[in-house]
């Protein structure tokens, strides 16, 4: 396998890294090791390059690369502990050494492994995959959740009747078609599946469309609920406990008020009027019922999204654990339920692929709240929204869980957090620059955020990057 020059150049210019392309600087040396991480991970995940000599950050560099003096050596290594075989090349490239591992996808069903190890990329990092990406994996061929029949044998008004028909169309912003066009349509995105003149519905069809989940009795245990506290745990008197009744899709908006009715109101100030307004930003928590509802595992039995509202917080949590690591949640994205996903994004329920949570973060910067925490339990992922508090109100942890995510969003904007940013976020005058000092000195020493440049000696313009960047 030999590698043009044009397309090298092609690769460098890719807007990021992405599943298949992995760019490595490695001037000097590499692991073996580590090389092989990656070859586990990349065949995991469809097959890929790996690249060393060029740095990974937009705009890259060629810096050439000493490792590996054997390509044969290396080849040979790779094949005798991962036991699939792995193409190594070396191009001159600019007038540098470049070494490319062309790294081929696992087989459908079949993870590879390294030494009992399922590895899967995140961000810079291989880590171990869950036990639902694995289940996932090894259950390729066979019909997902999605595909599984809700309802058979009826006919097209029954279709009509029971899938809200005319959600589907506004909110893709179409005209309503014909009903042949209309079942055409639905059968393109298996929401439905016909047979002759009958037809059944999906559980896909069933968990968006439905005007009333209880017909659907499987399906029905995936509705959504919201319970509202009196006070700040769960002991406290019940002020409404709501099951949605509707699909997803039908009902996302009727949830979002629902929630809405029930949140408590904030005073803002701004440079010149003062207002009140609703103490959790709307963007929020639409993004993280969206969240939850798309990453869910529907292999969990009886159990479904929950929204819990309490007088100081808001806690929306999924069954299932997450395919990342909760910290990595801002910049980096992995769909449990792609399908479902795609559809509620065309759907305008959610937003594009992987610009949600930078968007929580943002928002919640903007109304001045506590960063979100984010947590992955052994069955349920849990984000929290917490209610406002002044700076010297917040304890240490939630300090540093600002600074952190502060940090991220910067570096998702292709920016870098700086003492002056941190300030802003904080809404602080230049006179808390030393109590902003503290906070980065603490996230640091918590292993969360680094130094951009260790050999600059400006203390006063230094900026600050994520621990993985």
């Amino acid at each position: 396998m030999s590698i043009t020059i044009d397309q090298f150049d092609e690769w460098m210019n890719a807007p990021k890294e992405d599943r298949w392309l992995e760019f490595k600087e490695a001037k000097n040396q590499f692991p073996t090791e580590k090389v092989m991480r990656y070859c586990v991970a990349i065949a995991n995940e469809g097959g890929g390059k790996l690249i060393l000599g060029v740095t990974d950050q937009v705009p890259r560099k060629i810096v050439g690369t000493r490792a590996f003096d054997s390509i044969q050596d290396i080849q040979s290594k790779i094949f005798e502990k991962l036991r699939f075989r792995v193409d190594v090349e070396e191009i001159q490239a600019h007038a540098n050494r470049i070494v490319i591992f062309h790294i081929p996808s696992r087989a459908k069903a079949d993870p590879v492994h390294m030494d009992g190890a399922y590895l899967m990329r995140i961000g810079e990092e291989t880590h171990p995959m869950s036990p639902d990406q694995l289940r996932k994996i090894f259950a390729e061929g066979e019909p997902d959740w999605f595909s599984e029949i809700a309802l058979a044998s009826i006919n097209d008004e029954d279709v009509s009747q029971l899938l809200d028909i005319n959600a589907y169309f506004r909110l893709t912003k179409q005209a309503l078609p014909s009903v042949e066009t209309v079942l055409e349509r639905f059968e393109q995105e298996r929401l439905i599946m016909r047979s002759n003149d009958r037809f059944s519905i999906t559980n896909l069809g069933a968990i968006l469309f439905a005007k009333d989940l209880g017909v659907f009795q499987d399906v029905e245990r995936k509705a959504a609920r919201v319970i509202v506290y009196e006070g700040r745990d769960k002991t406290a008197n019940t002020k409404a406990d709501m099951v949605g009744k509707k699909g997803y899709a039908v009902g996302f908006e009727g949830l979002i008020g629902f929630i809405g009715s029930y949140l408590p109101k904030n005073e803002v100030i701004g440079k010149a009027l003062r207002e009140t307004v609703q103490m959790y930003p709307d963007i929020a928590i639409r993004e993280l019922v969206a969240n939850a509802i798309i990453h869910q595992d529907f292999g969990e039995t009886g159990t479904s999204v929950l929204v819990e509202i309490y007088t100081d917080r808001i806690e929306v949590s999924n069954p299932g654990t997450p395919f990342i690591p909760p910290e990595r949640f801002i910049d980096e994205f992995q769909s449990r339920n792609e399908r479902l996903a795609a559809l509620m994004r065309r759907l305008r329920i959610c937003e594009e692929k992987g610009s949600g949570i930078d968007k929580v973060i943002q928002s919640v910067e903007v109304f001045q709240l506590p960063a979100p925490d984010f947590r992955a339990g052994e069955r349920r992922t849990l984000a929290i929204l917490f209610g406002h508090k002044e700076l010297d109100e917040m304890d240490s942890s939630d300090k540093i869980r600002a600074c952190y995510q502060h940090c991220v969003l910067k570096w998702v904007m292709e920016e870098r957090m700086t003492n002056q940013s941190l300030r802003e976020r904080f809404k602080l005058p230049e006179s808390k620059a030393d109590l902003i000092s503290r906070i980065i000195h603490d996230t640091v020493e918590a292993h969360l955020v680094r130094l951009a440049n260790p050999e600059s000696t400006s203390r006063r313009y230094t900026q600050y990057v994520p621990f993985w960047a």
